[in-house]
């Protein structure tokens, strides 16, 4: 099957970065969210990220009107799903995902393939959930998309060899390296990389070192870009909880535990960047340290 047409459900970091890229390769777009505002904001930073690319030399200014040309909102789940592909983009929730999967597939038409952009959870058990778990594949796009060059592509035991190089065609036409990871939890990159960043705040919580200190310590002492409390506020400290929580009781090893400092940033509501304080506050001209 020969994707032309992309869905994206979800307008947030993730879904518009991903409707950025799928319409600068060519692909119309159609981008959905549960709210019209929510959808506006996602076009508005869509927007915004191709002016930077024009003025950064990425892509040129036809380049840019022409993808802009291609994306158009989406309200309601009916008309994304007349889409060749659709992917999902919501938080990372299985049960948010679930219902989502409930809503939309009634109105895919036989041959469209459905997508998850999960960075955790089991590919098999979502496709389980849907009407078409022969043409259900994980699409794990990196963030943010237009930048990072890596997509994990992630079969479920029931995803067809068409699906699974449909998909890979796709993403190869993003300009994307493919990596293909098995379905086990967290797949390749988040089931060694937030284990490193929950090690880092366990450093933290034990006072082996402060956020700066650790922080210098890995960009210098291991040629990190970004130390693991900057690289976490990134991401978004909820969703380095659930990746934990699925680690943790996908794979029952204690070695995946989160770290109770951790659940207390996200019970207080500090998330990272999006809320503006998580472990560094953002609310100033420079970032500080909270901890």
């Amino acid at each position: 099957m020969e994707i032309k047409s992309v869905g994206v459900i979800g307008a947030g970091q993730m879904g518009n970065g991903i409707a950025h890229v799928c319409a600068l390769a060519g692909y119309d777009v159609g981008l959905n969210d549960v709210a019209v505002d929510r959808i506006e904001e996602g076009l508005a930073t869509i927007h915004g990220n191709l002016i930077r690319q024009v003025g950064s030399n990425k892509i040129t200014e036809e380049e840019r009107q022409s993808a802009l040309k291609r994306i158009r909102a989406v309200a309601s789940l009916e008309e994304i799903a007349s889409a060749d592909l659709v992917v999902e983009a919501a938080v990372e929730n299985e049960a948010i995902k679930r219902e989502i999967f409930s809503k939309v597939c009634p109105h895919l038409r036989p041959e469209s393939i459905l997508a998850s952009n999960t960075s955790s959870i089991s590919i098999t058990r979502l496709a389980s959930t849907t009407d078409r778990p022969e043409r259900f594949i994980g699409i794990h796009f990196m963030n943010p998309v237009p930048v990072m060059e890596l997509v994990e592509l992630i079969r479920g035991i029931q995803t067809g060899d068409e699906t699974f190089e449909a998909a890979k065609t796709f993403c190869t036409r993003l300009g994307k390296t493919v990596a293909v990871s098995e379905d086990f939890p967290a797949f390749m990159v988040n089931r060694i990389l937030l284990p490193m960043i929950n090690e880092a705040v366990y450093t933290l919580y034990e006072g082996v070192g402060t956020v700066e200190g650790i922080d210098t310590a890995m960009k210098l002492g291991a040629n990190h870009p970004m130390g693991p409390f900057q690289l976490a506020d990134f991401i978004g400290l909820d969703t380095c909880l659930s990746i934990m929580h699925v680690l943790y009781e996908g794979l029952a090893d204690s070695k995946y535990r989160p770290c109770p400092l951790l659940v207390k940033y996200v019970e207080a509501g500090w998330l990272g960047r999006k809320t503006e304080r998580g472990f560094y506050d953002y609310r100033g001209e420079t970032p500080v340290p909270t901890r």
